[in-house]
């Protein structure tokens, strides 16, 4: 899920509404990008592919492997937040509950809205997260973990997120434009939502770095 370094002003509870509103927004955003079938972002692709060769549901795979994940933060040191607990347990649900509830489109131009809707989703969806401060997602854990070993951020990444897109294409997992319209677009769309939610810094001005799932 990339990290953004803000300040996080509020009360404990405010942070906490604003936590759940985006791990329950973040499962929405993964539900209509899976439903429009045009192609997931890569940690989607692996989950789904993972979902169709054993028939447990996307959700339940988005459960298991933030578990999973979360056993190498032991190793790279990397310690769990409130936010990082709860992404692991609910963005799983929320999304199972969100592709149950929608619709599948069948109709090219339904299919390209739900993807849009889905990145413009997920990008506000993470930067509320991210402006809760309670902790990493286990993905982004993963990450960070790998760059203090001494891979760069960008490199770390890309490793991990070009294995998992391999490696969920070949189990089935959906790859196609959604994937790439994911990837270009996801960054903007998370930064120009950051500017807007986050409340300005010591000196009147936020300040900007990486956080996602």
């Amino acid at each position: 899920m990339s990290e953004l370094s803000i300040p996080t002003p509020g009360s404990f509870p405010a942070r906490l509404l604003r936590l759940y509103a985006g791990l329950l927004l973040y499962g929405a955003g993964i539900g209509l990008q899976v439903e429009s079938r045009l192609g997931n972002d890569p940690w989607d692709a692996f989950h789904q592919g993972l979902a169709v060769r054993t028939g447990l549901s996307l959700g339940t795979w988005i459960i298991i492997v933030g578990a999973a994940v979360m056993v190498f933060w032991i190793p790279l040191r990397q310690r769990p937040g409130i936010g990082t607990l709860s992404n692991a347990l609910f963005v799983g649900l929320f999304a199972d509950a969100a592709m149950w509830a929608l619709p599948a489109p069948d109709h090219l131009a339904a299919r390209w809205a739900y993807l849009v809707a889905a990145v413009v989703i997920v990008a506000a969806a993470t930067a509320l997260y991210i402006g809760a401060g309670m902790g990493p997602g286990p993905r982004d854990g993963l990450m960070t973990g790998l760059h203090r070993l001494g891979l760069s951020v960008r490199a770390a990444r890309t490793l991990i997120e070009v294995t998992v897109l391999a490696i969920g294409w070949l189990l089935g997992g959906v790859v196609g434009i959604g994937t790439v319209v994911f990837a270009l677009a996801i960054g903007p769309l998370t930064q120009f939502f950051m500017r807007r939610m986050s409340a300005p810094a010591a000196g009147g001005e936020a300040t900007d770095g990486t956080q996602r799932r």
